[in-house]
């Protein structure tokens, strides 16, 4: 199956009311710039030069899309409908906070052809939002998502892990809560302290602890397994490289290959779990895992493999059609 090319817009900071605590938009999306209906078509035919664009999504990401300027959100919405009116794309996706969505703006973005809207979420636990700033409640991202279905749109929610005042409890929390609300998708970001912010601050005064890249992935590869098990399609985890985060990162977890770190862990606990389970004796085994799991289960340098080896374990690892997402079969293998 190929995978669609999205087009994706970044909209600037001046659409949002508040200034969070972890916030610096132009290190996020790598400029600052107002988009204009022009980027749009500029965008979208360098994006169609590629024959996997059919089918993709027209994206505006970055800032807080519904609370900027009605009439450049309009203008925007209607440059981009013009290509899902022709069959271009299939239609157009946004990112929002969960205070900036009312009827209003739901009937404005049902009529320019909006399919997908996420919510910055960030935590559902009322003294996170406030210590960082946030502006809104866990109540207004429930009643936001509410009104999002009851309209039709796809939801996604997105959650961040390790902000200031957050622990890896409340963390798990937020996730229980996004599950009860049923989005199609999520994103997990975990902190990073960028350069400029309010975070920045706190973390020089030595007030703000980030989170290693290790400690977070050990939170998000329990949190990836909560979502898959309730069939949520987690489609990012951690920040994007390049666009500028790099360039003012100061601390806390960023690795432009986490989502891949956090399902190395997942797969090496599904091995010793199956390890245990089953009571494999020590020595050579055969570990099955889905054709693109191998370098998953192998770990980041292949860690997982000398893990393995520290238990006991001479592992050898096995493409294995049959073998699910997240899934292993361990087989003691005395001809390796």
């Amino acid at each position: 199956m190929s995978k669609h090319v999205n087009v994706g817009l970044f909209v600037p900071h001046n659409g949002c009311p508040h200034q969070c605590s972890f916030c610096n938009q132009r290190a996020i999306s790598g400029q600052s710039k107002q988009v204009t209906p022009e980027d749009v078509d500029k965008a979208v035919e360098i994006a169609m030069k590629n024959p996997d664009s059919k089918g993709g999504e027209i994206a505006f990401f970055g800032g807080s899309f519904t609370a900027i300027d009605r009439r450049k959100m309009t203008e925007l919405l209607a440059a981009a409908y013009r290509y899902v009116e022709n069959g271009g794309f299939k239609g157009i996706r946004i990112s929002t906070r969960p205070d900036a969505i009312d009827g209003e703006i739901c009937r404005i973005l049902k009529g320019y052809g909006v399919t997908a809207v996420e919510l910055g979420a960030q935590s559902m636990d009322d003294n996170v939002l406030r210590l960082n700033r946030r502006g809104h409640t866990a109540e207004d991202i429930v009643n936001a998502s509410k009104m999002l279905k009851s309209y039709g749109f796809e939801l996604g929610l997105q959650m961040m892990t390790g902000l200031y005042g957050s622990s890896d409890g409340d963390s798990i929390e937020t996730a229980k809560k996004i599950i009860a609300l049923n989005p199609a998708t999520v994103r997990i970001y975990p902190t990073v302290v960028i350069g400029g912010t309010e975070l920045a601050e706190l973390y020089k005064s030595g007030e703000y602890v980030p989170q290693t890249v290790d400690s977070a992935a050990e939170l998000c590869a329990r949190l990836l397994l909560m979502f898959d098990e309730a069939g949520i399609a987690v489609i990012r985890t951690g920040l994007h490289s390049g666009g500028g985060v790099e360039g003012d990162y100061i601390a806390g977890a960023y690795h432009p290959a986490f989502k891949e770190i956090c399902e190395g862990k997942i797969y090496l606990g599904k091995a010793v779990d199956f390890i245990k389970e089953n009571q494999i004796p020590k020595g050579k085994i055969n570990i099955h895992v889905s054709p693109d799991a191998i370098s998953k289960m192998t770990g980041q340098k292949r860690s997982n493999i000398a893990r393995l080896r520290e238990l006991g374990y001479d592992a050898k690892i096995t493409a294995d059609k049959e073998m699910n997402k997240y899934q292993v079969y361990i087989l003691r293998n005395e001809e390796l």
